[in-house]
């Protein structure tokens, strides 16, 4: 696809595109993906958010990805599936979401099997039907728990997957975040003014954060000085 580089548009197609095109958001209401949707409003997108109710035990999550889709004005469209099979500790009640004192290297059982796959396979078909050329993920490479479907090289694939088996095949995913460290996120959450109070990413969804499992960590580790 001309103009994508792996991870987004390059910066003169962007600027030459995006007026008021429209484009999927995926949010989930943390720290990553509001800030992902302000940074493409920002660039001026015209959004439209998908939630997803996928059974994960931290639901307070969706409250969060509603309050902030409200509070920007943009449509949202709630996509409730079953993933039966399980597979993650974050899917029903059993299993236990792990301690962690710091990150560790390999993926951790808070990995939902192929969650941005099927995520992402939704968005495109939304993008196709709506007429959207861009489809935004807050996935990150550097600061993150490990998870292998928040890689450049998974983007790279999907945006490959587009080009082969789909009818529009100008539809180009974008993950601006991809590349930052938690603290650079944050700073660019505060220069675009996100809501950082109304965002949530602890996985245990109690009511305050837990601050000891990897989202909290990673969390943590933007905001520390």
């Amino acid at each position: 696809m001309q103009g994508f580089n792996g991870i987004g548009w390059t910066k003169a197609q962007t600027d030459h595109k995006t007026l008021m095109q429209k484009a999927i958001i995926l949010l989930s209401g943390g720290l990553d993906s509001t800030t992902t949707l302000y940074y493409a409003k920002n660039k001026g997108y015209k959004c439209h958010a998908l939630i997803f109710d996928y059974g994960q035990r931290h639901k307070k999550e969706i409250k969060s990805a509603i309050k902030i889709a409200k509070l920007t004005k943009t449509p949202y469209q709630i996509v409730k599936i079953k993933l039966p099979w399980g597979g993650s500790v974050l899917l029903g009640s059993k299993g236990q979401v792990p301690r962690y004192k710091k990150m560790r290297k390999e993926i951790p059982p808070t990995y939902v099997p192929a969650r941005n796959t099927i995520f992402l396979s939704f968005a495109l078909s939304y993008a196709e039907a709506i007429g959207a050329k861009h489809i935004f993920i807050g996935a990150n490479a550097i600061d993150y728990s490990g998870y292998p479907d928040c890689r450049p090289s998974f983007i790279k694939a999907f945006q490959n997957l587009i080009s082969k088996g789909t009818r529009d095949q100008g539809i180009g995913v974008r993950a601006p975040l991809i590349n930052k460290t938690k603290k650079q996120i944050v700073k660019l959450a505060r220069k675009l003014k996100v809501p950082l109070e109304l965002t949530w990413s602890c996985y245990k969804g109690g009511r305050k954060p837990c601050g000891v499992c990897d989202s909290c960590i990673l969390r943590e580790k933007g905001f520390s000085t």
